[in-house]
Protein backbone atom coordinates (compact mmCIF):
# COMPACT_ATOMS: atom_id res chain seq x y z
CA UNK A 1 0.00 0.00 0.00
CA UNK A 2 2.64 2.32 0.61
CA UNK A 3 4.06 1.77 -2.51
CA UNK A 4 1.29 2.32 -4.24
CA UNK A 5 0.73 5.69 -1.85
CA UNK A 6 4.09 7.01 -3.23
CA UNK A 7 3.51 5.98 -7.41
CA UNK A 8 0.05 7.68 -7.21
CA UNK A 9 1.57 10.82 -5.32
CA UNK A 10 4.61 10.93 -8.43
CA UNK A 11 2.31 10.67 -10.33
CA UNK A 12 0.38 14.20 -9.57
CA UNK A 13 3.21 15.89 -8.03
CA UNK A 14 5.46 15.56 -11.40
CA UNK A 15 3.73 17.06 -14.17
CA UNK A 16 6.32 15.24 -16.42
CA UNK A 17 4.57 12.00 -16.00
CA UNK A 18 1.22 11.08 -17.58
CA UNK A 19 1.54 7.97 -14.92
CA UNK A 20 4.42 6.49 -13.58
CA UNK A 21 6.60 3.75 -15.46
CA UNK A 22 9.12 1.81 -13.57
CA UNK A 23 12.74 1.52 -13.94
CA UNK A 24 15.37 -0.43 -12.63
CA UNK A 25 18.47 1.42 -12.33
CA UNK A 26 22.08 -0.51 -11.94
CA UNK A 27 24.67 1.52 -10.32
CA UNK A 28 28.01 -0.75 -11.43
CA UNK A 29 31.83 -0.33 -10.30
CA UNK A 30 33.73 -2.40 -12.65
CA UNK A 31 36.92 -4.40 -10.96
CA UNK A 32 40.10 -3.16 -11.68
CA UNK A 33 41.34 -3.60 -15.16
CA UNK A 34 38.05 -5.02 -16.11
CA UNK A 35 36.07 -1.93 -17.43
CA UNK A 36 36.63 -2.93 -20.65
CA UNK A 37 35.12 -6.61 -20.46
CA UNK A 38 32.47 -5.71 -18.10
CA UNK A 39 31.00 -3.06 -20.91
CA UNK A 40 31.00 -6.17 -23.23
CA UNK A 41 29.26 -8.39 -21.29
CA UNK A 42 26.66 -5.77 -20.47
CA UNK A 43 26.43 -5.17 -23.72
CA UNK A 44 26.03 -8.83 -24.62
CA UNK A 45 23.72 -9.68 -21.82
CA UNK A 46 21.33 -6.76 -23.24
CA UNK A 47 20.93 -8.06 -26.45
CA UNK A 48 20.36 -11.48 -24.88
CA UNK A 49 17.42 -10.29 -22.69
CA UNK A 50 15.88 -7.74 -25.03
CA UNK A 51 15.94 -11.03 -27.51
CA UNK A 52 14.09 -12.39 -24.57
CA UNK A 53 11.45 -9.98 -24.54
CA UNK A 54 12.77 -7.02 -22.18
CA UNK A 55 13.08 -3.63 -23.14
CA UNK A 56 16.38 -2.61 -23.92
CA UNK A 57 18.12 -1.00 -21.85
CA UNK A 58 19.34 2.59 -21.61
CA UNK A 59 23.15 3.47 -19.94
CA UNK A 60 26.06 6.08 -19.61
CA UNK A 61 29.89 5.63 -18.50
CA UNK A 62 31.15 7.89 -15.54
CA UNK A 63 33.63 10.26 -16.65
CA UNK A 64 33.83 12.43 -13.48
CA UNK A 65 32.11 12.48 -10.00
CA UNK A 66 30.90 9.50 -7.98
CA UNK A 67 32.63 6.43 -7.65
CA UNK A 68 30.30 4.30 -10.23
CA UNK A 69 31.53 3.27 -13.70
CA UNK A 70 28.40 2.28 -15.25
CA UNK A 71 24.68 3.38 -14.96
CA UNK A 72 22.20 0.81 -16.43
CA UNK A 73 18.50 2.10 -16.68
CA UNK A 74 16.12 -0.96 -17.37
CA UNK A 75 13.11 -0.03 -18.49
CA UNK A 76 10.57 -2.45 -16.52
CA UNK A 77 7.03 -0.78 -17.34
CA UNK A 78 5.24 -2.05 -13.94
CA UNK A 79 6.44 -4.97 -11.32
CA UNK A 80 3.50 -7.17 -12.38
CA UNK A 81 4.86 -7.19 -16.21
CA UNK A 82 8.39 -7.13 -15.66
CA UNK A 83 7.86 -9.94 -12.68
CA UNK A 84 5.44 -12.13 -14.28
CA UNK A 85 6.58 -15.54 -14.70
CA UNK A 86 6.83 -16.21 -18.20
CA UNK A 87 9.05 -12.87 -18.24
CA UNK A 88 11.69 -13.99 -15.53
CA UNK A 89 12.02 -17.72 -17.07
CA UNK A 90 12.80 -16.22 -20.20
CA UNK A 91 14.74 -13.21 -18.95
CA UNK A 92 17.05 -15.84 -16.18
CA UNK A 93 17.68 -18.39 -19.69
CA UNK A 94 18.87 -14.96 -21.17
CA UNK A 95 20.94 -13.77 -18.47
CA UNK A 96 22.60 -17.28 -16.97
CA UNK A 97 25.23 -17.37 -19.60
CA UNK A 98 27.07 -14.05 -18.22
CA UNK A 99 25.59 -14.28 -14.54
CA UNK A 100 28.99 -15.78 -13.13
CA UNK A 101 31.51 -13.32 -15.37
CA UNK A 102 29.70 -10.33 -14.62
CA UNK A 103 29.90 -11.33 -10.77
CA UNK A 104 33.95 -11.63 -11.78
CA UNK A 105 34.30 -8.47 -13.30
CA UNK A 106 32.22 -6.11 -10.89
CA UNK A 107 33.69 -4.86 -8.05
CA UNK A 108 30.31 -2.99 -6.47
CA UNK A 109 26.97 -2.91 -7.69
CA UNK A 110 23.38 -1.59 -6.03
CA UNK A 111 19.79 -1.39 -7.68
CA UNK A 112 17.11 1.12 -7.55
CA UNK A 113 14.11 0.60 -8.36
CA UNK A 114 11.96 3.95 -9.14
CA UNK A 115 9.15 5.61 -11.21
CA UNK A 116 10.68 7.87 -13.83
CA UNK A 117 9.74 9.77 -17.20
CA UNK A 118 8.20 8.20 -19.77
CA UNK A 119 10.19 5.54 -21.73
CA UNK A 120 9.60 6.97 -25.09
CA UNK A 121 10.82 10.63 -24.30
CA UNK A 122 13.87 9.48 -22.19
CA UNK A 123 14.99 7.27 -25.62
CA UNK A 124 14.53 10.13 -27.78
CA UNK A 125 17.01 12.31 -25.45
CA UNK A 126 19.30 9.59 -25.36
CA UNK A 127 19.29 9.16 -29.15
CA UNK A 128 19.96 12.68 -29.84
CA UNK A 129 22.99 13.12 -26.28
CA UNK A 130 25.34 11.22 -25.80
CA UNK A 131 26.95 14.00 -22.34
CA UNK A 132 24.71 13.41 -19.29
CA UNK A 133 24.81 15.17 -15.90
CA UNK A 134 23.44 13.21 -13.05
CA UNK A 135 22.58 14.27 -9.27
CA UNK A 136 21.48 11.92 -7.05
CA UNK A 137 19.93 12.92 -3.64
CA UNK A 138 19.13 12.10 0.17
CA UNK A 139 16.08 14.38 1.26
CA UNK A 140 16.26 15.21 4.94
CA UNK A 141 13.68 13.88 7.14
CA UNK A 142 10.38 15.65 5.79
CA UNK A 143 11.66 17.33 2.99
CA UNK A 144 11.20 14.81 0.13
CA UNK A 145 8.39 16.61 -1.23
CA UNK A 146 10.50 20.41 -1.22
CA UNK A 147 13.65 18.80 -3.11
CA UNK A 148 10.64 17.29 -5.53
CA UNK A 149 9.48 20.46 -6.10
CA UNK A 150 13.32 22.17 -6.42
CA UNK A 151 13.65 19.92 -9.20
CA UNK A 152 11.14 21.17 -10.76
CA UNK A 153 11.44 24.21 -10.53
CA UNK A 154 15.44 23.72 -11.43
CA UNK A 155 13.45 22.49 -14.89
CA UNK A 156 11.49 26.13 -15.24
CA UNK A 157 15.02 27.21 -14.91
CA UNK A 158 16.77 25.27 -17.37
CA UNK A 159 13.52 26.53 -19.83
CA UNK A 160 14.23 29.97 -19.35
CA UNK A 161 17.73 29.80 -19.97
CA UNK A 162 17.04 27.44 -23.36
CA UNK A 163 18.61 24.38 -21.64
CA UNK A 164 17.21 20.88 -21.84
CA UNK A 165 15.39 19.86 -18.53
CA UNK A 166 16.19 17.12 -16.59
CA UNK A 167 14.79 13.63 -16.47
CA UNK A 168 13.39 12.99 -12.92
CA UNK A 169 13.12 9.43 -11.00
CA UNK A 170 11.99 8.77 -7.64
CA UNK A 171 12.55 6.00 -5.72
CA UNK A 172 10.39 3.15 -4.67
CA UNK A 173 12.55 0.47 -3.31
CA UNK A 174 16.10 -0.51 -3.23
CA UNK A 175 19.63 1.42 -2.89
CA UNK A 176 18.92 4.33 -0.38
CA UNK A 177 18.44 7.87 -2.78
CA UNK A 178 15.59 9.10 -2.50
CA UNK A 179 15.77 10.27 -5.89
CA UNK A 180 17.62 11.65 -8.80
CA UNK A 181 17.86 13.62 -11.95
CA UNK A 182 19.44 13.29 -15.52
CA UNK A 183 20.18 15.89 -17.48
CA UNK A 184 21.27 14.79 -21.52
CA UNK A 185 23.19 17.24 -23.59
CA UNK A 186 24.56 16.98 -27.15
CA UNK A 187 28.27 17.26 -25.64
CA UNK A 188 30.14 19.18 -23.12
CA UNK A 189 29.62 22.16 -24.84
CA UNK A 190 26.08 21.86 -25.13
CA UNK A 191 25.82 21.69 -21.14
CA UNK A 192 28.23 24.88 -20.70
CA UNK A 193 25.66 26.74 -23.06
CA UNK A 194 23.92 28.60 -20.12
CA UNK A 195 27.62 30.13 -18.56
CA UNK A 196 27.17 32.17 -22.06
CA UNK A 197 23.96 34.09 -20.69
CA UNK A 198 23.98 37.58 -19.62
CA UNK A 199 24.07 38.03 -15.43
CA UNK A 200 20.52 39.69 -16.09
CA UNK A 201 19.42 36.59 -18.55
CA UNK A 202 19.88 34.14 -15.85
CA UNK A 203 18.31 36.40 -13.30
CA UNK A 204 15.28 36.88 -14.77
CA UNK A 205 14.96 33.15 -15.71
CA UNK A 206 15.63 32.20 -11.76
CA UNK A 207 13.23 34.77 -10.59
CA UNK A 208 10.40 33.26 -12.92
CA UNK A 209 11.34 29.58 -11.81
CA UNK A 210 10.67 30.83 -8.26
CA UNK A 211 13.90 31.28 -7.19
CA UNK A 212 15.26 34.44 -5.19
CA UNK A 213 18.47 34.87 -7.79
CA UNK A 214 20.15 32.62 -10.17
CA UNK A 215 22.82 32.35 -7.00
CA UNK A 216 20.52 31.34 -4.59
CA UNK A 217 19.51 27.83 -6.19
CA UNK A 218 22.16 26.02 -5.10
CA UNK A 219 21.57 27.34 -1.58
CA UNK A 220 17.98 27.10 -2.21
CA UNK A 221 18.15 23.38 -2.58
CA UNK A 222 20.50 22.17 -0.04
CA UNK A 223 17.65 23.66 2.74
CA UNK A 224 16.24 20.24 1.17
CA UNK A 225 19.42 17.72 1.44
CA UNK A 226 21.71 15.32 3.48
CA UNK A 227 23.87 14.60 0.60
CA UNK A 228 24.32 15.19 -2.71
CA UNK A 229 26.43 13.16 -5.52
CA UNK A 230 27.19 15.18 -9.23
CA UNK A 231 28.31 12.67 -11.78
CA UNK A 232 29.49 13.77 -15.38
CA UNK A 233 29.04 10.63 -17.94
CA UNK A 234 29.38 10.05 -21.70
CA UNK A 235 27.36 7.55 -24.03
CA UNK A 236 29.00 4.05 -24.01
CA UNK A 237 30.63 3.56 -27.07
Amino acid sequence: MKRILLLLAVASAAPLWASPYLYRVTLAQAAPGKLTEAIDLYRREAAATSAAGDEAPLWMRHSQGDIWDLMILQPMGSYAQFFSAERMAARSRAEQPFASRLKDDIAWQEDLFCAGPALGDLRQAFAQGSFFHVEMFHALPGQFAALLREREMENAYARGVKQPENFIFVRDQGASWDLFTIGVFRDLKHYAESANLTPQQQEAAAKAAGFESASQIGPYLRRFISSHHDTLAVAVK
